[in-house]
């Protein structure tokens, strides 16, 4: 039976990644039982991931936590480097990305011969219910979640409930993020270290930072409950993964979970988790 590919591309017109697509491309045109497609990222829609077999991702880990919210638990994903930092300081560091050109014909054979590690990763989703009760799920986000005030001059006020913690703040915003979720921006924002985070629970667990504007201080957590919050704003958002907003408005609650789909993704030197 032939295996069904996506392919997923960042196309951005740089020789380095043109040629790395067309590599890829000639070695699924030459590999037995397998048939694929290939679509850009920005012409990519939800329709082209059903029924897939596998999805390969060529780029940068921007490329594929922009298209992963599309991709079920049950279908395997396969990053390529298409330009890595270690040939090129100007390249990707690619930490989701652990196959490249150089060694996609052998990491392509090993998915196919069912030897590739298979990492199961959390994912963080928030659920938004305005005032008339109409129900909204985001995206599930791989690295992080934001929730603001869409107008970035103003405080985000709301009230926050997790566990025996009830209280009102007056914040920069919330920032939510998974254990691998420290590789991105909120190591930037917070000493998450003063937490004793242990990576052991990274199935479970998950970091919340906010910083309040009346004192400075940075609240933090590491927890396994969920985390609700009730808008006092005028108009908020959710972003997952700095991808698509969801927008709420003042009496909204929004309750964010690590309750996401999981994504398997696929990778051939080294455990994720």
């Amino acid at each position: 039976m032939s295996t069904n590919i996506l392919v997923v591309y960042k196309k951005n017109h740089e020789k380095v990644h043109d040629q790395s697509i067309s590599k890829v491309q000639q070695v699924l045109a030459d590999a037995d039982e397998v048939s694929f497609s290939m679509r850009a990222r920005e012409a990519v829609s939800r329709a082209d991931f059903i029924g897939r077999d596998l999805v390969i991702v060529v780029g940068g880990d921007g490329t594929l936590t922009s298209i992963c919210h599309n991709v079920d638990a049950e279908t395997p994903v396969m990053g390529v480097n298409s330009h890595p930092r270690k040939n090129d300081p100007e390249g990707s560091l690619g930490f989701f990305m652990d196959s490249t050109v150089d060694s996609f014909a052998q990491d392509l054979q090993c998915t196919l011969e069912g030897k590739a590690i298979v990492n199961t990763l959390p994912r963080l989703q928030a659920t938004i219910t305005s005032t008339s009760g109409n129900i909204i799920k985001t995206d599930p986000a791989l690295n992080d979640l934001l929730i603001a005030n869409t107008h970035q001059y103003a405080p985000s006020k709301y009230r926050l409930q997790r566990g025996g913690v009830d209280e009102k703040q007056q914040s920069s915003g919330l920032l939510f993020s998974t254990w691998l979720g420290q590789g991105a921006w909120i190591s930037y924002v917070a000493e998450l270290s003063s937490l004793k985070a242990d990576k052991r629970d990274a199935d479970s667990h998950y970091f919340c930072v906010s910083r309040e504007l009346a004192n400075g201080q940075c609240a933090m957590a590491w927890t396994n409950k969920a985390t609700i919050i009730t808008s006092d704003m005028h108009r908020g958002y959710a972003v997952p993964d700095g991808w698509d907003e969801y927008h709420f408005n003042r009496g909204a609650s929004i309750k964010v979970a690590l309750d996401g789909p999981t994504l398997s993704l696929l990778t051939f030197n080294r455990h994720l988790s």
